[in-house]
Formats: structure tokens, C-alpha cells, sequence
């Protein structure tokens, strides 16, 4: 992997890169994160990622040790310097620092900020013209009332294990439902089916993260006189859907065409997926120019 890493300010290449095993983000998973691409190479939605990262970390009682000016500097600085020839994947991780081998915050008192740099992962061209399929899998999403799904923890736990028994069944993601057996999300993406030409979405409260790229569908959608709602979806939801689709920040949206052994529609990409991300697109390219 060309990784290039910002250790608390430091840049060294991703084999270099090295934070202590003393780090409470280490040793408890007790940090939030952001994952960020960019368009013509700057950070795209740059507030809204910071915005909800300090709202994940507020949950956690973690302060970030820079203003969002300095992180963004920071951030431009680990681009510049990486093998990223033209769009960055960029993972922004903050936690509560080194500390000792206790759950006390106290002994931690300086968080730590780490950022990551790669090439953008694109999407396969075929994959968009095809679809893909995914699994719904048996790994729940965690109860709110345990570690909130609205908090974007480093501790991926309960993604890794969705996403584990996808890849066992040769798909492409995990499709998660929560305590109640409502559909809520993948694990690394938001999911929206589309019925009667609008665009549908499992509603916050269900116990999902509150994706940067899902509520962006909201406003591209109002460009294109496409509808798109919040809606409880469950299993018999994916027998009367028209189309499918998951929605990330480094994905953009990738039409779902399968889940488990249910064929989305008619088994391929539809037309309001493929309106949704044309716009998108063109919306990126627009906002990216201004910046």
C-alpha cells in the first residue's frame, strides 16, 4: 500500500508511520475518525466531515487539539507530500492519546492526530455499469444504548464482523439490520432503496451513522426533481424495490442489484441510481472548482 502519514504533525511514508502501543485509539479503540476523498485533490464537504467528527468526539469526551483551519492545513500538507497523483483517500483519526493501561481519560492527556493518505480506491467502472451484490448478514448493528451507531468510533468491531461474512459469501458488502430487525445500513456505506421514482433511506433513529454522502443525496436529489425520504425499511422492502444503492464518501453511489437471494427491480443499475450519481458528480466537480 503508498500510504503517506502525519503522525501528530510528523510525515513519514505508511512504513515508517508509528504511533505508541501505549495509545488509548490502540489499546481500547478509544477514538473517532473521518474518512475524507477529494476532487481536483482538495477535501471535499471538509465542514461537514469536521463537524461531525467533533460531534463524535464530544460523545466520547474528546477534544481535538487543533481548530479546524489547522487540521485542514495539516491535512493539505500529508496530500502534497503523498504518491497521490490525482484523488486522495484521506483517513482523519483522533484519539484520546497516550495514556496508562487504564480506563481513567486523565492519564491520556494529549490527544493524538493521525492522517492517512493513499490513492483514491475508484470504483470499477463495470461494477457501476453491473451492480453489485451484497449480503444481508446476521451481525446486528449496535444498540444505541451500547456504542451509539451515530458515533464514528475507531473501534469498527461489530463493521469488521458484517463485513467478514459478506466476504465469506463473495459480496461486495454487509447489509446490517438493527436491534428491532429494521434495515439500517452497510458497513461501510449508507443504503437507499428507490420505489415509485423515489429515493428512500432507513431514518436516523433506526441507529445508523449519519453519513456525509447520504445526506448529500438529500440535496442532489432536490436539483433533479428526484424525491428522497426517510423511510423504516425491512426485509419485504427489498421485494417491492425498484432499485437499490449504497452511498459512501469514497464510493460515491453504487447500484445494488442483489441482496442475499432477492434481485433488486430488474437486476440491473436503474435510471433514478444512475440520474442520482450523474448529479453528484457534476455537483463535486462544480463545488470542487469554487473551493
Amino acid at each position: 500500500m503508498s500510504a503517506t502519514v502525519n503522525v501528530n504533525g510528523t510525515i513519514t511514508d505508511g512504513g515508517t508511520a508509528s504511533i505508541s502501543v501505549f495509545d488509548r485509539g490502540f489499546l481500547f479503540g478509544e477514538g473517532v475518525y473521518e474518512t475524507i476523498r477529494t476532487y481536483n485533490r482538495l477535501p471535499f464537504l471538509y465542514d461537514r466531515h469536521m463537524t461531525r467528527l467533533r460531534r463524535s468526539a464530544a460523545r466520547i469526551n474528546l477534544a481535538c487539539p487543533l481548530d479546524d483551519a489547522a487540521v485542514h492545513a495539516r491535512i493539505l500538507e500529508t496530500v502534497d507530500a503523498s504518491a497521490a497523483e490525482e484523488d486522495a483517500y484521506i483517513r482523519l483519526l483522533l484519539t484520546r492519546g497516550v495514556g496508562d493501561l487504564s480506563y481513567d481519560p486523565t492519564t491520556a492527556p494529549t490527544p493524538s492526530l493521525v492522517i492517512i493518505v493513499k490513492p483514491l480506491p475508484e470504483v470499477p467502472a463495470e461494477l457501476q455499469a453491473t451492480g453489485v451484490a451484497v449480503s444481508l448478514v446476521s451481525v446486528v448493528r449496535n444498540h444505541p444504548d451500547s456504542v451509539h451507531p451515530s458515533i464514528k468510533s475507531n473501534n469498527l468491531l461489530n463493521n469488521a464482523l458484517a463485513m467478514q461474512q459478506a466476504l465469506q459469501e463473495g459480496t461486495y458488502e454487509a447489509l446490517m439490520r438493527n436491534y428491532q430487525g429494521d434495515l439500517v445500513e452497510c458497513s461501510q456505506s449508507n443504503f437507499f432503496i428507490v420505489r415509485d421514482g423515489a429515493a428512500l433511506t432507513p431514518p436516523l433513529d433506526a441507529g445508523l451513522l449519519e453519513g456525509i454522502t447520504r445526506n448529500f443525496v438529500f440535496e442532489v436529489g432536490a436539483a433533479i426533481d428526484v424525491r428522497v425520504e426517510e423511510a423504516v425499511l425491512q426485509d419485504g422492502d427489498l421485494t417491492t424495490a425498484d432499485e437499490a444503492f449504497l452511498t459512501s464518501t469514497t464510493r460515491e453511489i453504487v447500484p445494488i442489484v442483489r441482496v442475499g437471494a432477492r434481485t433488486i427491480g430488474a437486476g440491473h443499475p436503474g435510471p433514478v441510481t444512475q440520474a442520482l450519481l450523474a448529479e453528484l458528480r457534476r455537483t463535486a466537480a462544480v463545488l470542487s472548482r469554487r473551493s
